[in-house]
This record gives C-alpha cells, structure tokens and sequence, in this order.
C-alpha cells in the first residue's frame, strides 16, 4: 500500500480535533472554517486509509487509531515550532538587537516563584526575545523539541545536550508561624505525625525516593494531599499545615519556619539544559545565559 504524503495543516487539524472533541471547537482555536477543518479530516483519513473518528451527535470520537498516530503527531507538531523558534533567530547581523522566541521549560514552583524576575531583567536587556513558558512538572524531552532550554532537577542523560550544573536546590519542611503558635512545633519526626500534614497524592519514582527519607510518616498521614508544588506552598503559607518547600524559597518570607532540618533534607541538583544545535541561535544562547547566572544568584542567596 502506497500512502500519498499528507501536509502538515491536516496532521494541525487532526491534533485539534482531537483536543477540541468537534470541527467546530477546531476551528475556533486554528482560526479557520468549520468546512475547512472537515475537509481537513477526511483528506487526511482518505491518504492514510484509516478511520480516526467516530461522527456522533456528540461531536468527534477518537478511535483506536487516532490515539495511536497521536504522539507521531505531537512530535510533528514540536518539530514544526521549534523549527520556526530557530528560523526567528537565524540571519541577524552582529550589530543589529538579538531577536527572536525561545520556549523554555520548568516546574510549576520555579516557573511561578522563580523565573520570573530572571525573565524581567532579560526583557530589560533583550526586548526582542519573546519567552514561552511551559510550566510542567513532567521531564519535557528536548531532543524532539519540546522545548528549547529545560531547568532539571537531575543531570540530562543525552549526550547531544548542552548541559550546566547551577548548583542544587534543599528541600525541607516548612510551616508558617500562624500554624506553630497554634499547634505547637514538632522537634523531631516522630513528632510530626501528631501535625496537619501536606503531602503528595500519587506515587512515582520522586514519591517512591521520599517515602522513603519521611521513615514513619506515611501517606495516612496527610491531611491534605495534591500533586501540585504550588498547592503545597500555598497551603503552607496560608498556616494550613506542614509541608514540603525549597529552602531558598522560605528564606525569602521571615513567617515561614523550617522544622526538623537536621533529621530531613533534600538536596536535589539543578542543571540548564538546551540542544546543542542551539548554541549558534543568539537568542537561545542570551537566554541560557541569563538564565544560568540568575538561578545560580538565587541558589547562591544573591
């Protein structure tokens, strides 16, 4: 079977109907006619001879194969962006202003409560570099270009990356004096399980690690329990309980106490890291560059 090469606006069209759940939410968000997005599909099923959707009243079902040509499309999808991303950086004179959009990506804490003032002096410095900012706490897979430049809380593996170790961030636990002139402060952890608890909801390979330095607190003991850092910062400001915060990040509110540091830390390295197929972009490489020297001011206090 020969299958006739599809463009990349149907495999657009596919990924949004995918999302949207109908043509018409597709069309809204790729700013096109509902008319065009259908055409859109069908073409695309007719090339691959496949059926990726279910027509129902209720809008679009997504088949099995669908789901399956999803992630083939995602990195399409990536690849189309960062090729643009690039292309916006390339071809500029030495004395003419660094131009260009770079997308970055870190954790939920450090993208809300770290970045950015880095990213306000860089805006001072660089006015023609327009930052994305994808906030997830997943590892977003720089090779298929995700994203451009990661902030890691563990080395990269890849050899193809250009990586810089920033210095390492502790972790420990935090709550706000409200809490403690309530409640009382625990001196050691077998204390802690007499506390209001904020903890982690599902386990995965970081969870697993900190069961294990927590000893005798299990998960019953969380009284409030989320996947989110920003839920867990919040909720200790707020004198909701104890929980777990960067260290660095505490110091900067004097109501935030940090219990316990001699019996529990966690020192989690920090790395910056981008392709290295990059480092020729100028806007990629003011970037990195403000980047590493801000996150090493923050770990260093400055």
């Amino acid at each position: 079977m020969t299958i006739i090469e599809p463009n990349w606006d149907l495999y657009r069209s596919f990924l949004s109907v995918l999302k949207e759940g109908s043509l018409s939410g597709a069309a809204r968000a790729l700013g096109l006619t509902q008319p065009t997005v259908g055409r859109h599909i069908d073409a695309l099923e007719q090339a691959l001879e496949l059926s990726l959707f279910t027509r129902s009243q209720a809008g679009f079902i997504a088949t099995d194969a669908a789901h399956a040509l999803q992630p083939y499309a995602e990195t399409l999808s990536s690849a189309s962006s960062a090729l643009l991303r690039a292309a916006s950086g390339i071809g500029r004179g030495a004395d003419r202003q660094i131009e260009g959009t770079v997308r970055v990506t870190a954790s939920e804490v450090v993208s809300v409560d770290v970045l950015p003032p880095l990213l306000a002096q860089l805006r001072d410095s660089h006015p023609g570099i327009t930052i994305e900012l994808a906030v997830s706490n997943r590892i977003e897979n720089l090779l298929r270009r995700d994203a451009d430049i990661a902030v890691r809380m563990q080395r990269p593996e890849q050899e193809v990356l250009v990586a810089r170790r920033v210095g390492h961030i502790d972790l420990g636990f935090h709550a706000h004096r409200r809490y403690l002139e309530r409640h009382g402060m625990p001196q050691n952890m077998e204390e802690m399980t007499q506390h209001t608890l904020i903890g982690i909801d599902t386990e995965n390979a970081f969870t697993r690690k900190l069961k294990m330095l927590l000893g005798g607190l299990a998960t019953s003991h969380f009284a409030l329990r989320s996947d989110s850092d920003l839920v867990h910062l919040a909720s200790i400001r707020a004198g909701l309980g104890i929980g777990i915060c960067q260290v660095r990040l505490a110091a900067r509110d004097p109501d935030l106490v940090r219990l316990v540091p001699e019996e529990f830390n966690i020192s989690m390295e920090t790395w910056l890291a981008m392709h290295e197929n990059l480092r020729s972009n100028p806007a990629c490489a003011a970037v990195y560059t403000a980047l590493a020297a801000g996150l090493e001011d923050y770990i260093n206090g400055h």
